[in-house]
């Protein structure tokens, strides 16, 4: 299980919404002064990821806690966002390359077109299926512990639950 850092941003009955923000890598390069990324996340605020999520626990807003992300799920999201459109380009590319390309007679032109109209519509898909499986994700959020707690208490929490 992955964790995560995140504020509490809102509390309705036993449901609460926190927000963790999207850390970029740039901060621990040490060419972060020079790199185009690096200047850039300086200047761009980063994405806030959402989740909401049931617990027992009296939370405020503002208060700052750590959730459980599962690995399986991101990983699988990750795998599909990656490699979906890959493939789809080399199927594009093959299909084109062996069938359409000999009877239109075009040569590389069209197989350059097909295979990336392919990975187009694979970036598509890729991001239906990903979509998918963060919802998935967003429902087996946990709260890990609230900030703030001394560790024998989160121990005997744990133990006990």
């Amino acid at each position: 299980m992955m964790t995560a850092l995140a504020t509490v941003l809102d509390i309705q009955d036993d449901i609460v919404v926190v927000g963790c923000q999207k850390k970029s890598s740039c901060n621990h390069c040490s060419s972060k002064d020079s790199c185009g990324t690096g200047i850039v996340s300086k200047v761009l605020p980063g994405k806030v990821h959402h989740w909401a999520f049931h617990t027992d626990k009296k939370l405020t807003v503002g208060q700052m806690v750590e959730i459980g992300l599962p690995e399986k799920n991101l990983l699988q999201s990750a795998a599909i966002v990656y490699l979906v459109p890959l493939f789809f380009l080399l199927f594009g590319a093959l299909f084109s390359e062996w069938l359409i390309s000999p009877l239109i007679g075009m040569g590389e032109a069209i197989t350059i077109m097909i295979s990336g109209l392919s990975a187009w519509g694979g970036y598509f898909f890729a991001k239906r299926l990903s979509h998918r499986i963060e919802q998935n994700t967003e429902q087996q959020v946990s709260l890990v512990r609230v900030l703030g707690e001394t560790i024998s208490d989160t121990i005997s929490v744990n133990a006990a639950g």
